[in-house]
Parts: C-alpha cells; structure tokens; sequence
C-alpha cells in the first residue's frame, strides 16, 4: 500500500494513495455521468 507523508506545522498526516486514486477515478465517473444526457440522445442547441 504505498503512501505519502506530509507534515505541515505541528499536523502529521498520512496520505492513502490507492484510495485517493480510486476517489479520483469515482469523481471523474460521477462527473461524466452528470454531463450525459438523460434519454442517451444529444441534442445541437441552436441559437
């Protein structure tokens, strides 16, 4: 499990870069999701 120490100040923490890539990956899926069309058809806009 590989991870990143930081230490800023008097705080210590220790960063989980497995779970940061997958949280990374869902956000980018759910993003995705979001910029889809509801019925799976695109529509031009027109002005």
């Amino acid at each position: 499990m590989p991870s990143r120490t930081v230490i800023e100040g008097n705080a210590f923490y220790e960063i989980d870069e497995d779970c940061l890539r997958l949280r990374r990956e869902r956000e980018k899926r759910q993003e995705q999701k979001r910029q889809r069309p509801e019925n799976g058809e695109y529509h031009k806009e027109t002005k």
